[in-house]
C-alpha cells in the first residue's frame, strides 16, 4: 500500500495523534492549506478524510474506501479523497489507481506527489512510458523530491536502463545521504548490474547508519555466497530480538538470517526462519477459487474453440512467452536468449495481465465464458497490434521480444488467440526444488499460495494440471525447458531453445552471464554465475521440515 499523502494533509499529521506518514511534509516551495477560513463543508471533507487516512494506514481498508466515497458523494473531483482513493487500490486494483490518480492529477495538476504516485501506478504495469513521464513531471514541478527521483530510478532499472538510474539515486543520496529508497535503491540497481561489492557497501552503511536496516541486511546477504560464518548473522539475530519491530522488518530479517543459515548449510535453522518470516507476512490463499478457476479454463479453451478463432490474431513472430511456475529457471531462460543479438529480454511485463483483466480473464471471474464468449476477430486483433506496439517500444529493432512473466501459464489461451505464431517456452524443474525454491524467499501477497507448505503443493498441482491441458490443446507448440536438462547439457539445450524461436545459433548464448543489462528479479544473484548444478535435488537438504508440502504435491513428487 502507498502510505504517501501530498503535501495539504501534512496540518492534519502535525496537530494529531494520527501514525505519523512514511510520505514527505510541507515544503516552503509547495503551495500550503488556504488562508482563509475553509467552508464547512470543506472542512467536513478535511475531517473525513483525516479519518480516511488513518484507516488506511490501520489497513482498513474497506472502511478508509467509505469514508473517501462519502466525501466524494458531496464533492465528486475533491483531489485528496481521489488521491487516497488511488493509494488505497494500489496492489489491490492497479487499473482503478490508475482512474483515480488521473482524476486527482486533473483536479490539481501542479501536485508533484499526484502526478509521483500516478506514475508509480504505472510502473507497476510495466507501463514504463507512462510512469517516466508522469515521474518526470513531479520532477519538473519539484526537482529535489527525493522519492521520485528513487520512483524514476527503480522504473529506469526494470525498464533496461540502469545507466540512466545511478545519477538518479546518486543525486537522491546527495540531497538526504541517509533516505533510505535512495540507498537500498542504489544498491539494487548496483546489484542488477553484478556490481556486487559496490551494493554491498552501500547497504553496509545504511546498516550503519540505521537506514531501513532489516531490507538492507536482507539485500546486503543477496550479494555473495557464504562460506563460513560472517559477522552479520548475529547482528541479524540480535535485530531479531527487538520488541519493536513490525511485520515487514521482521520478514525481512527472517530470509536474511535464513539465506546465510542455508548457505552456511545450516539446514534446520534456515527452515526455521523461513517458516516465521510466512508467519510474519500473514498471507492467506483461496486453493478452492483457484481450482474453480483452472476447471473453468479447462472447460472453456478447447480445440474447438480455437478452431472457431483461427485468423483472429495477429501473425507475427515478434513475441516470446517464456512461462512456468517461479523459480523454475525463467530468468535463466530469458538470459540465454537474451544473449542472442536478435532477442531482447523484456522481463517480466504486465502488460498480457491487464488486458486479461479488461476482459474479466482473471481467477476472480465468476463466469469465463462471459468474457470469451464476447471475443470477435477485431476485439482480438486490436488487443494484438496493440500488444505489439508495447513490445517494439522497448527494442524496435529485435527479432523476438521475450516476456518471462512466469504466471503467464495461466494465459496460454490468450496468447493463442492474440499471437497464433507467438513461441512459448515452459519452464519446468523438479516439483519438490520448484516449490522449496519458492518458499524460501518473499513473494508478494500476489503470490500468497506461496505463504504455507501444504498450499504451494495444492497450487503447484493445479499448475501442473492446467499445463497438461495446454499441452493436450496445442500438441507440439509449447517448447519444455527442464532446468535439470539445461544445467545437465548447457549447449544442447540452449541450441533447441534458439531453433525453436527460429534464429540461427550464435555462441554468445553460452555465455549469458556476461550479458549487460540490470536484472531485478530473485535470481539476479545466480544468473551472473556459470551454471552451475547445485540446485538439482536441493529439497534433500529440507526433506524433514517439508513434509506438509511432499504429501500435497502426491504423485508429482519424485522422491
Amino acid at each position: 500500500m502507498n502510505n504517501r499523502l501530498p503535501p495539504a494533509w501534512s496540518k492534519h499529521i502535525k496537530s494529531t495523534a494520527a501514525p505519523k506518514p512514511r510520505g514527505p511534509q510541507v515544503s516552503p516551495t509547495q503551495p500550503g492549506p488556504p488562508k482563509a477560513n475553509p467552508s464547512a463543508r470543506a472542512q467536513a471533507d478535511d475531517a473525513v478524510l483525516k479519518k480516511a487516512y488513518e484507516h488506511q494506514q490501520a489497513k482498513q481498508l474497506a472502511e478508509a474506501q467509505r469514508l473517501c466515497f462519502e466525501v466524494l458523494a458531496r464533492t465528486p473531483n475533491h483531489p485528496l479523497a481521489l488521491y487516497i482513493m488511488g493509494t488505497i487500490c494500489v496492489g489491490h486494483d492497479d487499473e482503478a489507481a490508475l482512474r483515480y490518480f488521473a482524476r486527482a492529477v486533473a483536479e490539481e495538476p501542479k501536485n508533484a506527489y499526484y502526478h509521483l504516485s500516478f506514475g508509480e501506478a504505472y510502473a507497476r504495469l510495466s507501463e514504463f512510458s507512462a510512469a517516466i513521464r508522469y515521474i518526470r513531471h513531479a520532477l519538473e514541478i519539484q526537482p529535489d523530491l527525493v522519492e521520485a527521483l528513487c520512483a524514476l530510478g527503480r522504473v529506469y532499472t526494470e525498464f533496461d536502463k540502469p545507466d540512466l538510474a545511478l545519477p538518479l539515486y546518486e543525486k537522491a543520496l546527495k540531497i538526504n545521504r541517509d533516505h533510505a529508497k535512495a540507498r537500498t535503491g542504489m544498491a539494487a540497481t548496483l546489484t542488477g548490474l553484478g556490481r556486487m561489492d559496490e551494493a554491498g557497501a552501500y547497504l553496509k552503511e545504511a546498516i550503519e547508519r540505521r537506514v531501513d536496516a532489516p531490507a538492507a541486511y536482507y539485500e546486503l546477504v543477496q550479494t555473495r555466497k557464504f562460506t563460513e560464518e560472517p559477522p552479520e548473522l548475529q547482528s541479524i539475530l540480535r535485530e531479531l530480538d527487538s520488541p519493536r519491530l513490525n511485520s515487514e522488518s521482521a520478514q525481512s530479517l527472517h530470509y536474511a538470517a535464513g539465506k546465510v543459515l542455508n548457505d552456511l548449510k545450516r539446514y534446520a535453522e534456515a527452515f526455521d526462519h523461513f517458516n516465521k518470516a510466512k508467519q510474519a507476512a500473514g498471507h492467506r490463499f483461496d486453493i478452492d477459487q483457484y481450482r474453480r478457476f483452472v476447471d473453468s479454463t479447462i472447460e472453456i479453451f478447447t480445440p474447438g474453440l480455437f478452431a472457431a478463432a483461427s485468423g483472429f490474431g495477429n501473425p507475427s513472430d515478434l513475441p516470446v512467452f517464456v512461462v512456468g511456475m517461479p523459480r523454475s529457471g525463467t530468468t535463466l531462460t530469458e538470459q540465454i536468449l537474451a544473449s542472442h543479438p536478435g532477442v531482447h529480454g523484456a522481463g517480466e511485463l504486465e502488460k498480457l495481465r491487464r488486458v486479461a483483466n479488461a476482459i474479466d480473464l482473471k481467477s476472480s471471474a465468476e463466469d469465463l465464458s462471459k468474457s470469451v464468449n464476447s471475443f470477435t476477430p477485431e476485439l482480438i486483433r486490436t488487443l494484438a497490434e496493440e500488444h505489439l506496439s508495447y513490445l517494439r517500444e522497448r527494442a524496435s529493432a529485435a527479432l523476438r521480444v521475450v516476456d518471462k512473466q512466469p504466471h503467464n501459464f495461466e494465459l496460454i489461451g490468450l496468447i493463442a488467440l492474440l499471437f497464433p505464431n507467438a513461441r512459448i517456452v515452459h519452464c519446468r524443474r523438479d516439483a519438490i526444488d520448484n516449490c522449496v525454491s519458492c518458499y524460501v524467499l518473499p513473494f508478494s501477497p500476489a503470490h500468497s499460495y506461496n505463504a504455507d507448505l501444504r498450499v504451494l503443493g495444492l497450487y503447484y498441482r493445479e499448475y501442473d494440471r492446467l499445463m497438461r491441458h495446454w499441452n493436450e490443446v496445442f500438441p507440439g507448440r509449447i517448447f519444455e525447458n527442464r532446468y535439470e536438462t539445461l544445467v545437465e547439457d548447457q549447449e544442447a539445450q540452449s541450441r533447441r531453445l534458439i531453433d525453436h524461436l527460429g534464429l540461427p545459433w550464435d555462441d554468445a548464448c553460452l555465455r549469458f552471464f556476461d550479458r549487460e543489462g540490470a536484472v531485478t528479479t530473485p535470481s539476479r544473484w545466480q544468473v551472473r554465475q556459470p551454471i552451475y548444478k547445485s540446485s538439482v535435488k536441493r529439497w534433500k537438504n529440507y526433506e524433514s521440515e517439508i513434509q506438509p508440502l511432499i504429501e500435497a504435491l502426491g504423485d508429482l513428487a519424485d522422491v
